[in-house]
Formats: C-alpha cells, structure tokens, sequence
C-alpha cells in the first residue's frame, strides 16, 4: 500500500473542518445569540423592575412556565400603532433614496478612479478612506455648524451674493439636511465595491466596442454597467442595510418631523423604557432586512 493511500484526506483534515467551523460559531455567539435574547425580551411583559421586563428566564425548570407566559401582544401593538408603521416607511424611504443618491454619486467616483493612471490609484483609494481617520459622530457634528442658519454655508452663499446680508439657508433640521448627512457619511461604502468591480473590467472590450463604432454612451449601457452589477449590489446592500436603522445623523441633523425607525427604538429603549416593545420593534426591523436579502442571494445562487 503506497504513502499516498495512508495519507489522510484533505476533506477530513481537522484543520480544514476548524476553519469552516469557526465563522459558524462566530455567527451563534454573536449574532443568534444575542437575536434570540432579543426575541425573548420581546415576547415578555412590561414591568418596573430592572430589568423592566417579565418573564425572567430562569434555568432549565423554567421553561415550561417560560412559554406559557410569552405572549404576542407588542408585535400586534406595532401594526395597530400608526407611529411605528410609519417609521418603517419613512425609514424605508430615507434608505432608498438616500442609496439613489449614493450611487449617482459614487458611481462616477468609482470609474473615474478605475480609469485613473494605475501610479495614482492608491493615492486616490486612500483619499476615499480618510474620512475614516475621524470619529463619525465628529464628522457629523461638523455637519451641524455647516448647515446650521448662522453656519459656514450660508456665510459663503452671502459672500458670493446668491443671499442677502439678512437671508439665511434653512436647511439645518430638515429631512435635505439629513440626506446630505447620510450621503457624505456612506459614499465610502459606496464607492469602494464599485471601484472593486470597475478595477477588474477588461479595456480591451471598450476598444473593441470603439472599433465597431459603438459610441462611448451605448458602450458604457452595454459594457461597462452590466459589468458592474456585482459592485452596484453590493454597494448599495452595504449602504441601504445601516441607513434604514440609521439613529446618529436623523438625531442631529433631521428636525422633529424626521421619523425614523432608529430614533424611534432609542426612545423607546432609554426614554420609554420600555424594553418588550423596543424588542419587538428591533426584531422586526431585522427580519425586514435580512429576509429579501436572503430571497435575493438565494435567486441569486439559482442563476
């Protein structure tokens, strides 16, 4: 019998089961894990207690009196509620023209850097990354004293004439304010699976195209965005998933009137206090967005 025969197989290799292992128990301890403690809350009761919420699960003799006090009532709250639906929608809504917005911008970012002499790529890459040298919540900050009436931008539009020495910009706690916040804050997550997939585009079909007297506009339709989808997907995946929970930049920039779902699950876990409900509003939010992308991906796979 040869060496390679007692050799044992690749696909039964300890190390080889360990490293697919680990993602799993990556993804149990800190993501079902913590759903499950989420789904549990919501299923319980308010109380004033801490923490504010019955029942307590309790050890393994407790399950049976677990499940017999669980009930459904906060998940029937929400649809009978208007604010909550309406939060989503606004939240949807907020996410998927602000996702719009990032990718008519980011877009040409992303090509003009994927045509860019390769010698000043990565000067250009890590242009697009230093945003991510400052804290978030500063950068947003510094949106407030820009927009602000009294702010940097209506002193420039009054410098240069377009307002007049008493006229302010008005854009400070609006929903266009929260835009701007939104996209300035996510253009990197945009741009930088669209330049992925860009980089990676063979010239050589552009010049071909050229050759057979394909005008620049029909080829980028016909070539070069179809090329694309994988990064246009993905940016706006990693985009649109945030923003609809998104609470930091509709907190400080948006005005009373900007509902969303974000906003809404803070008050309710730290102003109202009310845990069970604040639960149920997070796991509805999660399994409207992890289930079209799992429907996607697996249609996706099906292809």
């Amino acid at each position: 019998m040869s060496d390679a025969t007692l050799a044992p197989s690749p696909t039964s290799s300890p190390a080889r089961w360990l490293v697919v292992l680990i993602p799993y128990l990556w993804m149990v301890l800190f993501f079902m894990a913590p759903f499950f403690i989420i789904v549990k809350i919501s299923l319980s009761d308010t109380a004033i207690a801490m923490p504010p919420y019955v029942p307590v699960f309790d050890g393994l003799s407790a399950i049976g009196s677990f499940f017999s006090e669980l009930d459904f009532e906060n998940y029937l709250f929400l649809t009978q509620d208007s604010l909550y639906v309406n939060a989503y929608l606004s939240s949807l809504k907020i996410a998927v023209i602000s996702t719009f917005l990032l990718l008519l911008i980011g877009y040409p970012i992303a090509l003009s850097m994927a045509r860019a002499p390769v010698s000043i790529r990565p000067t250009l890459l890590m242009l697009v990354i230093l945003p991510f040298w400052t804290s978030f919540l500063i950068r947003v900050y510094a949106w407030i004293g820009i927009l602000k009436p009294e702010g940097l931008l209506t002193l420039l539009l009054q410098a240069i004439g377009l307002y007049g020495p008493d006229e302010q910009v008005q854009i400070y706690r609006t929903d266009i304010a929260v835009y701007i916040g939104i996209v300035y804050s996510y253009l990197p997550f945009m741009v930088l699976p669209l330049y992925a997939a860009l980089e990676k585009l063979d010239g050589t079909l552009l010049e071909a195209a050229s050759d057979l007297g394909c005008p620049p506009w029909k080829a980028f339709w016909r070539i070069t965005f179809p090329l694309s989808i994988p990064g246009v997907i993905a940016g706006s995946m990693i985009c649109f998933i945030p923003i609809t929970g998104e609470f930091v930049i509709p907190d400080l920039l948006g005005g009373a009137e900007t509902l969303m779902i974000g906003k809404t699950l803070w008050t309710e876990f730290f102003s109202n206090r009310d845990w069970p409900l604040a639960s149920a509003v997070a796991v509805l939010l999660l399994l409207l967005l992890v289930v079209p992308i799992a429907i996607f991906q697996n249609q996706q796979q099906k292809v």
